[in-house]
């Protein structure tokens, strides 16, 4: 959330970045300082009243401790009028600041300076790419069929349990699931990052910290008679860690991974580019999140598509790294990469990771503070990113590694397997 002080002293610039992010109602931006105008002055004819009233009740004990009781009643009469203007004052503040918090929370993050104007993915830039293509056989099937040759996953099983976007892993496909996810692990611990193992449903409290509320609650799973939501992201539950937190600078950064299960309604989703594991309701994901001091934010960002980047060359996958243009970025970031895998039988990109810096935003939500070298408070960066997200990287690999034989398993992955082949 966008700091009203803020807003106000750089009310031009805010209007040009969000104008970047292609922002519909620019009006809210004068709206939120007009508003902020009458809550100032409210709090001043607020404060203004209850001092007099103060300076009175002190008056009226001087009075009466002189003997002046005469004096003493007739301002004393006076302190009904100050209680009921401090009442009403009081009401109208709240009422004030209410729809200035509701106002304010429609506001998006600012994107960075660095951030392409643009309006769909097509106006992305992209920043680089990596790895060889591979050549398939002439036979070569896309993950669906594969996964259907080798009884890897059962989407219509899926189907039956729960529903669409539901798949049931099995045999070496969920042996495969498995692996990767302790191999992303154990390489975010080499990098760094402590294990934290958190729960998969949240308070509205954290969904508004992580700003996925209000803006996404149409794509969360919502468990009603509890007032719960089931995560969409690691992100959000293991950033709301440090919720209502002061930290110290010297333990900055904060860094945390863990892996769950993720759950998106992915509403209005459809067509062939959803087909098999392209896009689901339910996946697994290892996420990477830090805590950061603002004065490093963004070479911790870039160290963190690098770790991303080292995952996708280990497995042996073509890559390419993409900075999101302002209209393709999520309503709290900053800034932006997407990085993308090539699959070679659908012969499309397929996007696996989303890196992010959300500079302030979720932190002024959460209260997430530290205190600085002068012994003030002052928000911490928060930053995440995918590493990596599971469905599209397991389409890939038993694409881009299949052959007439079976699917070759990426060595880095055959200690975590314990097979080489899948046949």
């Amino acid at each position: 959330m966008l700091q009203v002080n803020y807003i106000r002293d750089n009310r031009e610039q805010v209007l040009e970045r969000l104008a970047v992010k292609n922002f519909k109602q620019p009006a809210l931006v004068d709206e939120i300082i007009q508003l902020d105008d009458k809550r100032r002055q409210t709090q001043t004819s607020l404060d203004n009243v209850s001092a007099e009233a103060n300076a009175a009740a002190k008056q009226i004990g001087e009075l009466m401790r002189a003997g002046k009781k005469d004096e003493a009643e007739i301002l004393k009469s006076k302190t009904g009028t100050w209680k009921e203007d401090i009442k009403a004052l009081g009401e109208q503040l709240s009422t004030i600041e209410e729809e200035l918090y509701q106002k304010q929370v429609l506001l998006p993050n600012l994107p960075h300076s660095s951030v392409p104007k643009g309006l769909t993915p097509e106006d992305n830039e992209i920043v680089l790419e990596s790895g060889a293509m591979p050549h398939l056989p002439v036979n070569a099937l896309p993950h669906w069929e594969l996964a259907a040759k080798y009884n890897l996953i059962d989407f219509e099983l899926g189907v039956k349990i729960t529903g669409a976007g539901f798949p049931v892993y099995k045999n070496k496909g969920a042996k495969l699931q498995r692996a990767l996810i302790n191999y992303f692990i154990d390489e975010a611990e080499k990098a760094g990052f402590s294990e934290v193992s958190v729960p998969l449903m949240v308070n509205e409290a954290s969904g508004f910290g992580t700003s996925q509320l209000p803006d996404k609650e149409g794509q969360m799973y919502y468990v009603g008679l509890d007032n719960l939501y089931l995560i969409p992201t690691a992100e959000v539950p293991i950033t709301n860690l440090y919720r209502d937190v002061i930290l110290k600078a010297d333990e900055l950064p904060i860094k945390n991974c863990g892996h769950t299960p993720c759950f998106r309604r992915e509403a209005g989703s459809y067509g062939a580019h959803v087909r098999g594991l392209n896009r689901l309701h339910q996946f697994d994901k290892v996420e990477i999140v830090q805590i950061a001091h603002p004065d490093n934010s963004y070479e911790l960002l870039e160290q963190m598509v690098s770790h991303v980047q080292g995952l996708l060359k280990k497995l042996g996958l073509p890559y390419r790294v993409l900075r999101l243009c302002g209209g393709d970025m999520g309503f709290g970031s900053a800034l932006t990469y997407d990085l993308e895998t090539w699959s070679a039988a659908q012969q499309r990109w397929l996007e696996v990771s989303s890196v992010s810096n959300f500079e302030t935003f979720q932190s002024y939500r959460l209260k997430l503070r530290f205190r600085n070298a002068e012994g003030k408070t002052q928000f911490a960066h928060t930053l995440n990113g995918s590493a990596l997200a599971l469905p599209r990287i397991v389409a890939t690999i038993l694409e881009n590694y299949q052959t007439e034989n079976g699917i070759k398993v990426p060595e880095v992955l055959v200690p975590y397997t314990k097979f080489e082949w899948i046949d």
